[in-house]
């Protein structure tokens, strides 16, 4: 999830308990998997996909084991697994929008349970680009402030083509262009500054307030959506 809740989400999934960390690890196992298929390969350096699904996977502290392991297994002859990449574009509680970011084998099942889920969560299916349009893909980077320096990693970012720094009270948010995604990532790699989260996400460019009479339900959507084993990533611009 994107926007309001960046610092809550890192802290969420480091603190994380055993079994929702496994659940996270299931689903980065997934897109190793759809990522080296995709990028016919499974070496990071000939398969940009990929790297940027390991850097999600180091993020979340995923052991190394269950890497090489996703990797080998979509390597192998047999595996034969055909994803395919979704967006759905939702309305949430509040009128909050959501974009929703899916990989899954089969598009019928997929759709029955987004659909289930939105019913029972008081959400609904936007039309196309109505929701899309309310958020930029950007490259972006989140560093605890105990890992970096401020002037020196503000120095950095911008000399690799960043677009944006921010320095807020649990650390330093990076926004990059996509086109420059690798080139600020490599910086830091160098520099050996360790990211909390790296990733090509959607910001919303505008925020919508929700009350806190809305909040628990604005919430609860997203839970719901996030623990649906097709769904990559949600994104919102819902400000709680």
């Amino acid at each position: 999830m994107a926007g309001h809740s960046k610092w809550s989400k890192v802290k969420h999934i480091k603190g994380a308990l055993d079994a929702k960390r496994s659940k996270v690890f299931a689903k980065i196992t997934k897109e190793i998997i759809v990522a080296v298929k995709v990028g016919a390969s499974g070496d990071p350096n000939m398969n940009p996909r990929l790297r940027l699904v390991l850097m999600k996977a180091r993020a979340a502290n995923m052991p190394n084991d269950n890497i090489d392991r996703a990797i080998k297994k979509a390597s192998g002859e047999g595996f034969v697994n055909n994803y395919e990449d979704l967006i759905y574009e939702i309305y949430g509680p509040a009128g909050v929008a959501i974009l929703v970011e899916i990989s899954t084998d089969n598009r019928n099942r997929t759709s029955a349970e987004i659909r289930a889920i939105l019913t029972r969560n008081n959400g609904s299916l936007a039309t196309s680009g109505a929701v899309s349009r309310l958020f930029q893909k950007k490259g972006q980077f989140i560093i605890e402030r105990e890992n970096a320096n401020e002037d020196t990693l503000m120095e950095l970012a911008m000399e690799a083509g960043a677009e944006d720094f921010k320095s807020e009270e649990e650390g330093f948010e990076i926004i990059t262009d996509p086109s420059t995604f690798e080139a600020v990532s490599k910086k830091l790699e160098e520099a050996q500054i360790t990211c909390a989260s790296a990733s090509i996400t959607q910001i919303p460019s505008l925020l919508a307030p929700v009350s806190q009479a809305d909040a628990e339900a604005v919430q609860k959507l997203i839970d719901t959506l996030e623990d649906n084993d097709d769904v990559k990533e949600v994104y919102t611009n819902a400000d709680m």
